[in-house]
């Protein structure tokens, strides 16, 4: 390039120069997460949020946040690692987040480790409305079973069964949602109660094994309510009192009954 053509390039780039950029995280503050009572370990976590800055507020950049959590991690029990549990933030207090569930899914390696060749894979889902008015999407998955001195080496159903066994999942999926609360949902879903019920049922049309509700959505929640939230984390009863260390005398009385009592003697 000629010299002389562009002056810029001789006088040292632009005016002013590039602006320094500081460390965004020096911009950030932590907040603990608090799981539901239903999980044994309640701080599960911590998370990141930029601070609070003119319009742009902490806590509502948290609210709405959805985590994902083993629940190995939140009961503290290694055999339940293949399920993942999801839950988003409701509300901030102080510096803890408190959560609500908000989905649950098998993970990738406990289904592929499920399906095996020589059996059928049925799968099924369901929409229910707790008593609490969420809407739920649960996705079932089960496989069919041997029977205990079969010869043949597989065991497919036929599509008449299937659909049979596919009905028979959707009611009881229906059924066991749609009676409780979304609380009483998530205990039944973290034991398998669900799948042992649709094994237990559909023994009858063909025998099933590997039962489980692979996936839980939460499709509609209902209108937000604080006191709700507050009883799922336990805080709800947390100004009661204490009771009384020193027992009051059977002679103490009111003052305002005393003085009231002492005015309609004076009347008479």
């Amino acid at each position: 390039m000629a010299v002389g053509k562009n002056k810029r390039l001789t006088k040292g780039g632009k005016k002013g120069g590039k602006k320094k950029q500081g460390d965004p995280f020096m911009k950030k503050e932590w907040y603990d997460i608090k799981a539901p009572t239903m999980f044994s370990t309640r701080q599960c976590g911590k998370t990141l949020v930029t601070r609070t800055s003119g319009t742009k507020i902490a806590s509502e950049a948290l609210k709405g946040r959805v985590l994902e959590l083993n629940l190995a991690d939140l009961n503290n029990d290694e055999d339940q690692s293949y399920k993942k549990i999801k839950l988003c933030i409701e509300e901030i207090q102080g510096r803890n987040c408190l959560t609500d569930f908000h989905g649950m899914e098998l993970t990738r390696d406990k289904q592929c480790a499920l399906i095996r060749k020589g059996q059928t894979l049925i799968e099924a889902h369901a929409d229910a409305k707790t008593t609490d008015g969420f809407v739920v999407r649960l996705f079932c998955i089960s496989f069919t079973k041997r029977r205990q001195d079969q010869v043949k080496s597989n065991c497919y159903a036929r599509s008449a069964q299937i659909r049979k066994i596919r009905k028979k999942m959707v009611e009881i999926m229906t059924k066991e949602a749609g009676t409780v609360q979304l609380r009483e949902l998530v205990k039944k879903l973290i034991p398998e109660v669900i799948g042992k019920e649709i094994e237990k049922q559909t023994q009858g049309i063909f025998p099933l094994k590997d039962t489980h509700i692979r996936k839980v959505k939460i499709i509609k929640k209902p209108k937000f309510d604080i006191t709700k939230l507050m009883e799922l984390h336990g805080d709800g009863d947390s100004d009661a009192g204490v009771t009384m260390v020193v027992e009051e005398s059977s002679e103490a009385q009111n003052l305002l009954t005393a003085s009231a009592n002492a005015t309609t003697g004076d009347d008479e």
